[in-house]
Protein backbone atom coordinates (compact mmCIF):
# COMPACT_ATOMS: atom_id res chain seq x y z
CA UNK A 1 0.00 0.00 0.00
CA UNK A 2 1.23 3.47 -0.87
CA UNK A 3 -0.18 6.46 1.00
CA UNK A 4 -0.66 9.70 -0.92
CA UNK A 5 -0.40 12.84 1.20
CA UNK A 6 -0.17 16.39 -0.12
CA UNK A 7 2.33 16.21 -2.99
CA UNK A 8 4.27 13.14 -1.80
CA UNK A 9 3.76 9.40 -1.40
CA UNK A 10 4.79 7.36 1.63
CA UNK A 11 5.25 3.61 1.80
CA UNK A 12 6.16 1.61 4.90
CA UNK A 13 8.20 -1.40 3.78
CA UNK A 14 8.50 -3.06 7.21
CA UNK A 15 10.50 -2.58 10.43
CA UNK A 16 11.65 1.08 10.33
CA UNK A 17 11.98 1.33 6.55
CA UNK A 18 9.97 4.21 5.13
CA UNK A 19 10.07 5.33 1.48
CA UNK A 20 9.04 8.89 0.63
CA UNK A 21 8.70 10.16 -2.93
CA UNK A 22 8.21 13.73 -4.05
CA UNK A 23 8.12 15.21 -7.52
CA UNK A 24 11.85 14.80 -8.15
CA UNK A 25 13.34 13.19 -5.04
CA UNK A 26 13.09 9.83 -3.25
CA UNK A 27 14.06 9.57 0.42
CA UNK A 28 14.45 6.39 2.47
CA UNK A 29 14.53 6.25 6.24
CA UNK A 30 16.30 3.36 8.01
CA UNK A 31 16.28 0.84 5.14
CA UNK A 32 16.76 -2.86 5.78
CA UNK A 33 17.21 -5.58 8.40
CA UNK A 34 14.97 -8.54 9.25
CA UNK A 35 14.31 -9.37 5.61
CA UNK A 36 12.10 -6.37 4.91
CA UNK A 37 13.92 -5.68 1.63
CA UNK A 38 15.03 -9.18 0.68
CA UNK A 39 11.84 -11.17 1.22
CA UNK A 40 13.76 -13.55 3.50
CA UNK A 41 13.17 -13.94 7.21
CA UNK A 42 13.67 -16.16 10.20
CA UNK A 43 10.24 -17.49 11.15
CA UNK A 44 11.31 -17.77 14.80
CA UNK A 45 12.03 -14.04 14.77
CA UNK A 46 9.46 -12.65 12.37
CA UNK A 47 6.60 -14.87 13.56
CA UNK A 48 3.38 -14.19 11.66
CA UNK A 49 4.69 -11.06 9.96
CA UNK A 50 7.00 -12.08 7.10
CA UNK A 51 8.18 -9.51 4.55
CA UNK A 52 5.90 -9.30 1.55
CA UNK A 53 8.41 -9.34 -1.27
CA UNK A 54 11.93 -8.62 -2.41
CA UNK A 55 12.40 -4.90 -2.88
CA UNK A 56 15.24 -3.60 -5.01
CA UNK A 57 14.52 -0.36 -6.85
CA UNK A 58 17.84 1.45 -6.13
CA UNK A 59 16.06 4.78 -6.63
CA UNK A 60 16.87 6.59 -3.39
CA UNK A 61 18.41 10.05 -3.68
CA UNK A 62 18.71 10.51 0.10
CA UNK A 63 19.03 7.71 2.68
CA UNK A 64 18.72 8.59 6.38
CA UNK A 65 19.86 6.29 9.21
CA UNK A 66 18.89 7.02 12.81
CA UNK A 67 21.21 4.74 14.83
CA UNK A 68 23.30 1.58 14.83
CA UNK A 69 20.34 -0.82 15.37
CA UNK A 70 18.90 0.37 12.05
CA UNK A 71 22.21 0.59 10.21
CA UNK A 72 22.24 -1.99 7.40
CA UNK A 73 24.79 -1.39 4.62
CA UNK A 74 23.17 -4.06 2.43
CA UNK A 75 19.80 -2.36 2.91
CA UNK A 76 21.30 0.98 1.96
CA UNK A 77 22.78 -0.50 -1.22
CA UNK A 78 19.45 -2.09 -2.08
CA UNK A 79 17.57 1.23 -2.08
CA UNK A 80 20.21 3.88 -2.89
CA UNK A 81 20.96 5.20 -6.35
CA UNK A 82 24.60 5.36 -7.43
CA UNK A 83 24.86 9.06 -6.57
CA UNK A 84 22.78 8.93 -3.36
CA UNK A 85 23.70 10.83 -0.21
CA UNK A 86 23.58 8.90 3.06
CA UNK A 87 22.70 11.01 6.09
CA UNK A 88 23.63 9.04 9.20
CA UNK A 89 23.87 9.72 12.91
CA UNK A 90 27.46 10.46 13.85
CA UNK A 91 27.45 7.98 16.73
CA UNK A 92 26.98 4.88 14.56
CA UNK A 93 29.90 2.62 15.49
CA UNK A 94 30.10 -0.90 14.09
CA UNK A 95 31.80 -2.02 17.29
CA UNK A 96 28.46 -1.47 19.03
CA UNK A 97 26.83 -4.35 17.15
CA UNK A 98 27.56 -8.06 16.87
CA UNK A 99 26.66 -7.93 13.17
CA UNK A 100 29.45 -8.03 10.61
CA UNK A 101 28.92 -4.69 8.87
CA UNK A 102 31.32 -2.22 7.30
CA UNK A 103 31.91 1.25 8.64
CA UNK A 104 30.01 4.27 7.34
CA UNK A 105 33.30 5.60 6.03
CA UNK A 106 33.68 2.53 3.81
CA UNK A 107 30.36 2.95 2.02
CA UNK A 108 30.63 3.91 -1.63
CA UNK A 109 28.34 6.92 -1.25
CA UNK A 110 28.58 10.52 -0.16
CA UNK A 111 28.08 10.15 3.62
CA UNK A 112 27.10 13.11 5.77
CA UNK A 113 27.03 12.57 9.51
CA UNK A 114 24.71 14.47 11.82
CA UNK A 115 24.37 15.08 15.54
CA UNK A 116 21.21 14.85 17.64
CA UNK A 117 20.30 18.47 16.85
CA UNK A 118 21.41 19.42 13.37
CA UNK A 119 20.01 20.98 10.22
CA UNK A 120 21.19 20.57 6.65
CA UNK A 121 20.07 20.65 3.03
CA UNK A 122 20.57 17.48 0.99
CA UNK A 123 19.56 17.25 -2.68
CA UNK A 124 17.15 20.14 -2.12
CA UNK A 125 15.58 18.48 0.94
CA UNK A 126 15.78 20.40 4.25
CA UNK A 127 16.53 17.95 7.07
CA UNK A 128 16.49 18.52 10.81
CA UNK A 129 17.55 15.99 13.44
CA UNK A 130 16.08 15.66 16.93
CA UNK A 131 17.27 13.60 19.92
CA UNK A 132 16.06 10.00 20.14
CA UNK A 133 16.52 7.94 23.30
CA UNK A 134 14.79 6.12 26.13
CA UNK A 135 14.22 7.91 29.42
CA UNK A 136 16.10 6.61 32.45
CA UNK A 137 12.85 6.55 34.46
CA UNK A 138 10.76 5.24 31.56
CA UNK A 139 9.52 1.75 30.61
CA UNK A 140 12.25 0.92 28.08
CA UNK A 141 15.10 -0.01 30.37
CA UNK A 142 17.16 -3.14 30.90
CA UNK A 143 17.12 -5.29 34.03
CA UNK A 144 19.93 -3.18 35.51
CA UNK A 145 17.89 -0.01 35.00
CA UNK A 146 19.89 1.37 32.06
CA UNK A 147 17.96 2.65 29.01
CA UNK A 148 17.88 0.33 26.00
CA UNK A 149 18.56 3.38 23.86
CA UNK A 150 20.65 5.74 26.01
CA UNK A 151 20.89 9.42 25.21
CA UNK A 152 23.44 9.89 22.44
CA UNK A 153 22.75 6.61 20.63
CA UNK A 154 20.80 8.15 17.78
CA UNK A 155 18.48 10.76 16.37
CA UNK A 156 15.12 11.21 14.72
CA UNK A 157 14.56 12.91 11.37
CA UNK A 158 12.21 15.74 10.42
CA UNK A 159 12.39 16.57 6.73
CA UNK A 160 10.54 18.74 4.25
CA UNK A 161 9.89 16.98 0.96
CA UNK A 162 8.10 19.24 -1.53
CA UNK A 163 7.06 21.40 1.45
CA UNK A 164 5.50 18.43 3.26
CA UNK A 165 7.14 18.01 6.67
CA UNK A 166 7.57 14.34 7.60
CA UNK A 167 8.68 13.20 11.06
CA UNK A 168 10.16 9.79 11.91
CA UNK A 169 11.17 10.03 15.60
CA UNK A 170 13.45 6.99 15.53
CA UNK A 171 13.79 4.57 18.44
CA UNK A 172 12.75 6.86 21.25
CA UNK A 173 10.31 7.55 24.01
CA UNK A 174 8.21 10.69 23.72
CA UNK A 175 10.58 13.52 24.62
CA UNK A 176 10.19 17.14 25.63
CA UNK A 177 9.89 19.24 22.49
CA UNK A 178 8.33 16.57 20.26
CA UNK A 179 4.85 18.07 20.62
CA UNK A 180 6.05 21.51 19.48
CA UNK A 181 7.37 20.31 16.12
CA UNK A 182 5.59 21.52 12.98
CA UNK A 183 4.70 18.22 11.30
CA UNK A 184 2.38 17.36 8.43
CA UNK A 185 2.97 13.59 8.18
CA UNK A 186 3.79 11.87 11.48
CA UNK A 187 5.21 8.32 11.30
CA UNK A 188 5.65 7.09 14.88
CA UNK A 189 6.69 3.74 16.21
CA UNK A 190 3.84 2.02 18.02
CA UNK A 191 5.80 -1.07 19.10
CA UNK A 192 5.16 -2.75 22.43
CA UNK A 193 8.86 -2.55 23.36
CA UNK A 194 11.96 -0.37 22.86
CA UNK A 195 10.13 2.84 21.84
CA UNK A 196 7.02 4.86 22.50
CA UNK A 197 4.07 2.48 22.45
CA UNK A 198 0.72 3.01 20.76
CA UNK A 199 -0.72 4.87 23.73
CA UNK A 200 2.17 7.34 23.99
CA UNK A 201 2.23 7.75 20.21
CA UNK A 202 -1.50 8.54 20.20
CA UNK A 203 -1.02 11.14 22.95
CA UNK A 204 1.80 12.71 20.96
CA UNK A 205 -0.25 12.70 17.76
CA UNK A 206 -3.03 14.57 19.54
CA UNK A 207 -0.60 17.13 20.96
CA UNK A 208 1.31 17.53 17.69
CA UNK A 209 -1.87 17.70 15.56
CA UNK A 210 -0.37 16.67 12.19
CA UNK A 211 -2.40 16.47 9.01
CA UNK A 212 -1.92 12.68 8.84
CA UNK A 213 -0.50 9.85 10.96
CA UNK A 214 0.97 6.66 9.44
CA UNK A 215 2.47 4.37 12.13
CA UNK A 216 5.54 2.24 11.39
CA UNK A 217 8.06 0.08 13.31
CA UNK A 218 5.67 -2.56 14.65
CA UNK A 219 4.85 -6.26 14.10
CA UNK A 220 8.19 -7.04 12.45
CA UNK A 221 8.88 -9.58 15.19
CA UNK A 222 7.29 -10.61 18.47
CA UNK A 223 8.83 -7.89 20.66
CA UNK A 224 7.37 -5.24 18.35
CA UNK A 225 3.80 -6.54 18.47
CA UNK A 226 1.15 -3.80 18.49
CA UNK A 227 -2.60 -3.51 18.00
CA UNK A 228 -2.49 -1.11 15.08
CA UNK A 229 -6.26 -1.13 14.71
CA UNK A 230 -6.69 0.03 18.29
CA UNK A 231 -4.09 2.72 17.69
CA UNK A 232 -5.90 3.97 14.60
CA UNK A 233 -9.24 4.07 16.42
CA UNK A 234 -7.66 5.92 19.34
CA UNK A 235 -6.05 8.56 17.12
CA UNK A 236 -9.17 8.99 14.98
CA UNK A 237 -11.30 9.54 18.11
CA UNK A 238 -9.00 12.44 18.95
CA UNK A 239 -9.79 14.08 15.63
CA UNK A 240 -6.44 13.33 13.94
CA UNK A 241 -6.51 11.67 10.49
CA UNK A 242 -4.75 8.30 10.46
CA UNK A 243 -4.21 5.51 7.95
CA UNK A 244 -2.60 2.06 8.28
CA UNK A 245 -0.15 0.89 5.61
CA UNK A 246 -0.30 -2.87 6.17
CA UNK A 247 0.12 -5.93 3.97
Amino acid sequence: MTVRHDDITAEWLGYATLRLEGDDTVVYLDPGRYGVLTGEWDADTAGDHPPAREYAPCDGDVVCVTHVHHYDPDGIRRVASDDATVVAFEGINVRDTDRDVERLADLDYDVRTVSMEDDLLVDGVPIWTVPAYNLEDGPNVRADGSPIHPKGIGCGFLLALDDTRVFWPGDTDVLEGHAELDVSLFCPSIASSFTMDRHDAADLAEAMDPELVVPIHYNTFAALEADSGAFAEDVARRGVPVVLDER
